[in-house]
Parts: structure tokens; sequence; C-alpha cells
């Protein structure tokens, strides 16, 4: 049986191809190399930057968090995909993603859906 080749090598061999699915939060991330002193390089996805919370307010809803609720089930009520919990968590200051529904009577922010406005190059935060 031949060698399968790394699904990383086979990216770099396609212009433009990213590791990362369109659904992903990562998508859009640049993707940086890392050399070792031994010589392997090491990808990784770049620090995603996200413009301002005082520029997004008005682009999305609010949603008061209710008992037993999870950012999974907040994705799929609001996208259609729990996967998309991660742009609820972008719109909103928290750290960790638990932290969206810990509390019941919390009101949170919900994007728009098509996704979290891209960020400029200018202020953002991450």
């Amino acid at each position: 049986m031949a060698d399968i080749e790394p699904y990383e090598n086979a990216l770099d061999a396609i212009p433009g191809a990213h590791p990362y699915p369109r659904t992903s939060r990562y998508h859009d991330a640049e993707i940086g190399i890392h050399r070792q002193a031994d010589g392997t390089e090491v990808r990784y996805a770049k620090r995603r930057l996200l413009p301002p919370l005082a520029e997004t307010e008005d682009e999305g809803q609010s949603h008061t968090v209710s008992s037993g609720e999870r950012p999974d089930l907040l994705g799929q009520r609001y996208f259609g995909d729990p996967a998309q919990w991660w742009q609820i968590a972008d719109a909103n200051p928290v750290l960790d993603p638990r932290e969206l529904t810990d509390d019941a009577g919390n009101a949170i922010e919900v994007p728009l859906a098509g996704g979290f406005p891209r960020a400029d190059r200018g202020d953002r935060r991450v």
C-alpha cells in the first residue's frame, strides 16, 4: 500500500486551500508557520481579532438566558447548527463559552445570522 500523504501536506498543493471549513470561526484566520530549531515546520491559526463590541451592538439581538440553556442549544436555535455557538460567544465579552448560559436571566447578544461582522485592521478585541 502506498504511503498516504498527511492532510496538511495535501492542502499545501492547492492554492488558496484552507484547513478550516467555512462554518469554522477560524476559516478566515491567517495560517502561520513556525519553524522549530530542527527545521520542522509547525502550522497554526493566527490570532483572530474581532471588532470592538460597541461597533456590533446594533448588528444582533438580545437573548435572555433561561435555566438549562447551553451555548450549543443557542447555536441550534439561532443559526440552525449547534456548532455555531462560537458566533454568540464572539459577540459577548466572555472567555469561557459556558459563561454565556451560567446565570438564568442574564441578557446576552446574538449576532445576526450569516456571521459575525468582519474586522477591519483598526482597533479590535480578541
